[in-house]
């Protein structure tokens, strides 16, 4: 039986948000949808182990193509969430998908947490051009102070994504991952996953209308020295294999 100790500190942790923006589109289709699918699996398991006592991690993930998805009407603790497979069709909605996720952030929505909420880590995953009005979509999470707080990385899946657009929604050209080849997809979904949350799990918590550079500057360079880690590992590489 918990202790009431134990039940206080549940009650009285902050929540970190995951966040996954996920292409599903036709391009995606194949291998690189499973390598998704088999990395996002591994890593779940992989941030379960996360030991802080401090943060509550949660998932929420959102699917873009022909419209948009989100595979989780609220966000799931990680302790229950359950990847279900995904696969893909259809036409790129990246700007539709930034306005769904602007509408979450918010504490009238996925933000709400009543012991309070780190700003999130966010992570898109793309391989192609959006097919709508993306830069309607970025604008209005310029907008947004949890998203200007959050970590923010994105995958360019193969050789035909607009690199620019990544770069437009990290905010910067060293959170943008090259991806080269399913094996490096799976291993540095799950890399990029687990060190993000726990950069992120022990930030300082943040309001609406807060914001605070100097916090943000150091996530940032905490994310920008792991990618750096990647790029010197032979064993995130495999750059000889491309899709």
């Amino acid at each position: 039986m918990s202790s009431i100790e134990d039940i206080t500190n549940e009650i009285s942790r902050r929540t970190m948000i995951l966040f996954f923006l996920i292409d599903t589109s036709g391009s995606m289709n194949g291998e690189k949808i499973g390598a998704v699918n088999a990395g996002m699996e591994d890593t779940i398991l992989d941030i379960r182990e996360i030991t802080n006592s401090d943060a509550q991690v949660k998932i929420a993930v959102l699917e873009f193509s022909t419209g948009t998805k989100w595979q989780t009407p609220q966000p799931i603790d990680i302790e229950s969430f359950v990847w279900n497979r995904l696969e893909a069709t259809g036409l790129t909605d990246l700007g539709e998908a930034c306005l769904k996720l602007n509408e979450k952030l918010s504490k009238n929505a996925f933000m709400k947490d009543g012991a309070g909420n780190y700003a999130p880590a966010i992570i898109l995953i793309s391989d192609g051009n959006p097919t709508d009005n993306y830069e309607k979509g970025l604008e209005a999470l310029y907008h947004n102070n949890w998203f200007k707080q959050a970590i923010r990385v994105a995958f360019a899946v193969g050789s035909d994504v607009r690199v620019d657009m990544l770069e437009k929604f990290t905010g910067n050209s060293d959170t943008v991952i090259p991806i080269h080849n399913k094996s490096q997809l799976r291993k540095i979904i799950r890399f990029v996953s687990v060190r993000a949350s726990q950069i992120a799990s022990r930030s300082s918590a943040i309001s609406d209308d807060e914001r605070s550079d100097s916090i943000l500057n150091s996530r940032q360079k905490e994310v920008i020295e792991a990618l750096n880690e990647i790029s010197l590992d032979k064993n995130y590489l495999d750059d000889d294999i491309e899709w």
